[in-house]
Formats: structure tokens, sequence, C-alpha cells
């Protein structure tokens, strides 16, 4: 499989592009590779990039986004940050990635069992940790079950998920709030800007359509 070339870049459609994500975590779940040459990638891609996906994912050693959607070089811009959430230099790469680089679509992908939503869902503080955790708080807010405090921390996987989720579509929220651009450019349907969630458990990604 050739690298991603202005040329092919052009087709890309958001939808299309969703659709290569889908393909990528089927054949990651089964344990297929598309027929890639890496190094020849590499010259392929050494004038330019032209991805056609940005995916905004947590910096869990187990959510790689090339490897989890099956991508080589040069398909995707991959952000990467504890907890996936966004700030200004974040929604700042993503303009840049979309408005000039012209990708089509931006998936922004929580996974299940996060480190960083299971600190927030603990009100943990260390460092600079606790500043990053207090980014995800709001999505800790906003899932009201179970009620019982004693319910709501890290030992509940399943309200940790559910606050995972909640993250993601906290996020997507956050980037047509903040970011103008984008949000203009979703509309006029040059982009898609959608949520997705990794099991770690299984390798398949859900996504919220």
């Amino acid at each position: 499989m050739k690298a991603h070339t202005k040329e092919t870049q052009a087709t890309m459609t958001p939808e299309k592009s969703l659709t290569f994500l889908k393909e990528g975590n089927l054949r990651f779940q089964n344990n297929l590779k598309a027929n890639r040459n890496l190094l020849e990638q590499v010259n392929d891609t050494s004038e330019g990039q032209f991805p056609f996906a940005t995916i905004l994912s947590c910096i869990d050693s187990r959510v790689s986004a090339e490897l989890v959607f099956d991508q080589g070089l040069g398909d995707i811009f991959s952000v990467r940050i504890a907890g996936n959430f966004v700030n200004e230099d974040i929604l700042g790469s993503m303009e840049f990635a979309c408005k000039l680089a012209g990708t089509k679509l931006i998936v922004v992908l929580g996974h299940t069992s996060c480190g960083a939503v299971k600190g927030a869902c603990d009100h943990a503080e260390m460092g600079n940790l606790t500043k990053l955790i207090e980014k995800i708080t709001p999505a800790v807010n906003s899932v009201t079950e179970p009620a019982d405090e004693s319910l709501r921390n890290s030992k509940n996987l399943e309200f940790v998920d559910a606050v995972s989720e909640k993250n993601v579509h906290l996020t997507i929220d956050r980037i047509r709030k903040e970011s103008p651009i984008l949000d203009d450019m979703e509309r006029s349907g040059d982009i898609k800007i959608i949520g997705a969630m990794y099991d770690v458990n299984t390798g398949a990604v859900t996504f919220y359509e």
C-alpha cells in the first residue's frame, strides 16, 4: 500500500475517511495488516504529507492510533495527551491539520480503563498531573449515576468508562465551541468531527456517529 499523495487525498471525503479507519480497525482486530513497505513510505513522504484524518487520543501505551487503525506513514495526524482533551495548542494543531494540511476527519478517541480518567474519578493530586486531571473533572460531574459516592471512583470500571465516554462528547463540544475554523469547516461539510471509544480488552473501536 502506497503513502497518500495530493491526488489521493483530494479524493477523500469525511465519510470515506471514516470507512478507511473502520476497515483498518477490523484488520487490527483480526491480526491482518495492509501490505506496506514502510521504508518506501519514508521515501514517498519525504517531500510532503497528505494525511486524511486527525486522531486525538490518550497517551496510553495500548492505544496507538496508527496501530489501532492499521495506518502507515503519512496517513494520519496523531495528537496524544493523557485524557484526550483539548486546549489552545491542540486546537491550533487540529486547525493546521484540517485547514492547511487537508485532513477530512477528526476523531476524538477515548478508551476503556483510562488511567487519567481514573485519576479524575479519584480526585488524585500529584504535581502537574493535578491540573491535567482538572480538565476531565467536568466529565466526572456530568455522569450522574451512580449517585452513591462510594461507587464513584476508579474501582468502579463501569463508572470510569461512562466518564471516558462523556469526556469524548464534551471534548467534541469544546472543539466546536472554541474553534470557529473547525466548526465552520464541519458545517460546510469539509470535515466531520466524531467521537469513538477503544476497548483495551478486544481491540475494537466503537464510533459515535
